[in-house]
């Protein structure tokens, strides 16, 4: 792109994120999960958007592990490297799907960064969004709109994504960004979350049980947590866990 290309597209994204943020603070109708299993791994619906969950590591395993994160959330911030450490070591074992919670009260840039993700989602590469936002959290948590979209922008195209699409994606309601979001905020409700992270393991909520472990940098708790519900289902240990 010649200079004055890259000048419209980035104006262009800022707008776009500027808009994901007010259509959701206007509001919007309520979406139904009263018949929805929010503890099992789901496949893309209209009332998702047409997006499934997200899921890394073993994709039918007996064990599922669910967080409801907020990219913006310091705590969470804090958690992902010991989140993202256990998931890598069982991923042969459990399920593991990240669903977006974004606390916009508090967070004024989570909306915009979970639309980057589920926008990186729609070319295949969510995982590698979610990774570059929580890694780089303190490099655009403060940014304004226009800062913010310029840093998601470059984001995009560091991943290899096609900017056009990822611009257009977020542009288009069709894509089904915004109620993808929406939705997992709806189940996590119908879950009971009220602040983020929340695990959810087996349908049972971590959160009382993990204290601070994660965000003071220890796994441990995690993985015996996770080890019992193995072990529940006949499911072998990683090596070296007992």
């Amino acid at each position: 792109m010649n200079k004055k290309t890259w000048t419209i597209f980035v104006i262009a994204v800022v707008v776009i994120f500027g808009g994901l943020i007010l259509l959701a603070r206007l509001g919007n109708p309520a979406i139904d999960v009263s018949k929805i299993n929010q503890n099992s791994v789901l496949a893309a619906s209209k009332a998702s958007g047409n997006i499934a969950d997200h899921v890394f590591g073993k994709t039918d395993s007996k064990v599922v592990l669910i967080e409801y994160g907020d990219f913006q959330c310091p705590a969470c911030g804090a958690a992902y490297p010991q989140v993202k450490a256990v998931t890598s070591e069982y991923q042969n074992q459990i399920t593991y799907v990240f669903r977006n919670f974004p606390l916009t009260t508090l967070h004024p840039n989570a909306q915009a960064a979970a639309a980057a993700a589920e926008a990186a989602g729609l070319q295949g590469k969510y995982w590698q969004m979610h990774d570059k936002l929580y890694e780089t959290q303190n490099d655009w948590s403060s940014d304004s709109p226009a800062q913010r979209g310029d840093a998601f922008q470059n984001y995009a195209i560091s991943l290899g994504l096609n900017p056009t699409k990822f611009s257009d994606d977020l542009n288009n309601s069709n894509s089904g960004i915004l109620q993808k979001i929406r939705f997992d905020q709806a189940l996590g409700n119908k879950q009971g979350v009220d602040a983020t992270p929340t695990l959810v393991l087996d349908g049972k909520v971590l959160n009382d049980q993990l204290g601070s472990d994660l965000t003071s940098g220890n796994g441990d708790k995690l993985r015996q947590l996770i080890n019992a519900e193995l072990k529940k289902n006949g499911i072998a240990l990683p090596a070296g866990e007992k």
